[in-house]
């Protein structure tokens, strides 16, 4: 007979029924979801590495191979359990942006679906690993991650044996990390309807040029990181002051930028302190290189802000590119900013509940288990914020 394990004190039992009530709503039988509700109860409760035999040990008796097949084999949709939760935290949580995260899940040996020996820009090393991208719902109050997608390389998806074992789908081919967040957020702005929010991505070892395209002609907004001395694209300041020679150097950059400089006070999560950052604006145009050479007839015009994070630095610590429109400065680096309640909850929640654990090789497999993870992530951030609201809601009641 299966054990009822106890959550942790954080989390009520009322919170995890509805969150589970809703994600799995589209689950059709009635056993999966008894094994899902186990699988997730076994995230928020077993310490330590989330492995299939210490989730299964942790129910107090043999359920390893039912959770097994349960997440390796069983044929229910991942999508639908994510939209539930993506529409259940955009009622609670509402959110300010969208934010697109990284994921290097460190491998050893070679046959997880994905796992390759690759460079991993923001480690600046050669890892084995898998490369993944979340996309998180995020406000100041928290933050969850709501669809995954695994970045597979070329060596997995050309080689018909691989694609085999793995169980890959014949419509999924490789994909860089941001061209499949675009395809994340495409899916939940079109077919799960999300309200839009703006999206937050670091493109700087990426190629700013193509991704912001794709992004406007979406007519998605966007905050997106990036190294103004980018190989892919060439930035210019609009409209432009400065001699036909001056244009789109670093000092023309860094003068317009200047000119508009304030202090923007913002929240770090990282660090739980409120922050004042000087940042300036400048609209400028962005062009695409082509063999080094910046092409004349292919633009942008956006709106470039610089931030500058470190003392007595002359020109700015950080770029980032965005086309919202008439956008206020406080706004757009506060939006950006946001990227750090992500960076704060990636590394203690999510990984606390096992987003790098999952063993098997599959690619369903990998996807049910993140999927997990997300219900499980869900279920802890809305009792922390529901435990801050009534912290706060006792803290202003004034005694009768």
């Amino acid at each position: 007979m299966e054990q009822r394990q106890n959550l942790p004190g954080e989390i009520t039992e009322e919170i995890f029924s509805e969150v589970l009530d809703r994600a799995f709503e589209s689950i059709p039988r009635s056993d999966q979801r008894r094994w899902a509700e186990l699988y997730v109860r076994g995230l928020l409760t077993v310490e330590g590495k989330k492995t299939m035999r210490g989730l299964a040990g942790g129910a107090g008796n043999s359920v390893e191979q039912s959770l097994y097949q349960f997440i390796t084999k069983s044929t229910w949709q991942c999508g639908p359990v994510r939209r539930a939760v993506a529409a259940l935290l955009t009622e609670r949580l509402n959110p300010r942006a969208w934010v697109a995260h990284p994921l290097v899940i460190t491998k050893i040996g070679e046959h997880s679906v994905g796992v390759e020996r690759q460079w991993v820009p923001h480690i600046g090393r050669i890892v084995n690993c898998q490369q993944a991208t979340g996309i998180w719902l995020v406000s100041e109050q928290g933050s969850c991650p709501v669809d995954w997608r695994l970045a597979l390389p070329e060596c997995w998806t050309d080689q018909p044996e691989r694609r085999r074992r793995a169980s890959i789908p014949r419509n999924v081919d490789a994909c860089p990390p941001e061209i499949c967040a675009i395809g994340s957020v495409d899916r939940m702005a079109t077919e799960w309807r999300l309200p839009g929010r703006p999206v937050v991505m670091d493109l700087r070892d990426a190629d700013p040029y193509a991704v912001c395209a794709d992004l406007n002609a979406r007519q998605i907004p966007f905050v997106v990181r990036i190294d103004p001395a980018s190989r892919f694209a060439l930035l210019e300041p609009f409209p432009q002051a400065q001699s036909a020679e001056q244009t789109g150097t670093a000092d023309a950059l860094t003068s317009a930028l200047s000119r508009t400089s304030m202090p923007v006070e913002w929240y770090d999560h990282t660090t739980d302190t409120v922050r004042a950052t000087s940042v300036g604006t400048t609209r400028v145009r962005m062009r695409r290189r082509r063999a080094g050479v910046a092409s004349p007839s292919e633009r942008q015009e956006l709106v470039l802000l610089g931030a500058w994070t470190a003392r007595g630095r002359r020109t700015p610590g950080e770029y980032w590119l965005s086309n919202l429109s008439r956008p206020q400065l406080g706004t757009v680096y506060r939006t950006a900013m946001l990227s750090r309640r992500v960076e704060d909850d990636l590394s203690s929640v999510t990984d606390r509940l096992g987003a790098r654990d999952f063993e098997g090789r599959s690619f369903r497999g990998w996807h049910h288990h993140m999927t997990m993870v997300t219900v499980a992530h869900a279920v802890s951030m809305l009792s922390r914020t529901s435990r801050t609201a009534t912290v706060s809601a006792d803290r202003t009641r004034v005694p009768a």
